[in-house]
C-alpha cells in the first residue's frame, strides 16, 4: 500500500486537489524524529510521526485515509449535521472516478445556496456510497 499516493489520488478525485505535507524535524541528529501534517482545503487533515520523514509522511497519510474512511477518532459533531440516511463507512470504498464525479455534481446541484464545502462533501459522499451500495460495490464487496 502506498498511503501517500492513495491519499493524493483520493483527494484529487474528490475535487479538493492534492494535499500538502509539511514536515518538522525534532531532536538531535542521532535521535531525530519527524512530525508531518497533511493539509487539505486550508485545514490540517491529519498528523503523523516517524524516525524518518518518509515514515512520518506515510503515518500522516494513513491517518488521513482512516479519517476519510470514517475510521478515525470521531470529532464532536452537532447531531443536526448528521443525516439519518447516511451510509456507514465500514471500510475503504473503491474509487470509480466517473461515478464519484457524478456524485459530486449531484451534491452541488442539490446543495442549499448557503451550503459549505463540508456540506457538499458530505452530500457527495452519501450519493457515492449509496450508488456503490446499490451496485454491490461497497467495502465488503470490493476486491
Amino acid at each position: 500500500m502506498n498511503a501517500k499516493g492513495d491519499l493524493i489520488a483520493r483527494l484529487v478525485s474528490l475535487g479538493v486537489g492534492a494535499p500538502t505535507f509539511e514536515a518538522e524535524a525534532r531532536g538531535p541528529a542521532h535521535e531525530r524524529t519527524f512530525r508531518v501534517q497533511v493539509w487539505s482545503g486550508g485545514q490540517v487533515l491529519s498528523e503523523g510521526e516517524g524516525r524518518s520523514k518518509k515514515d512520518a509522511e506515510r503515518a500522516a497519510a494513513e491517518a488521513a485515509l482512516r479519517k476519510l474512511d470514517g475510521d478515525a477518532e470521531p470529532e464532536p459533531t452537532d447531531p443536526a449535521d448528521t443525516a439519518p440516511s447516511e451510509v456507514p463507512a465500514s471500510g475503504p470504498w473503491p474509487i470509480y472516478a466517473a461515478v464519484l464525479a457524478q456524485a459530486v455534481e449531484a451534491a452541488v446541484e442539490f446543495a442549499a445556496e448557503d451550503a459549505t464545502l463540508e456540506d457538499v462533501q458530505r452530500g457527495a459522499a452519501r450519493f457515492y456510497q449509496g450508488l456503490l451500495s446499490d451496485l454491490g460495490h461497497g467495502p465488503e464487496q470490493s476486491e
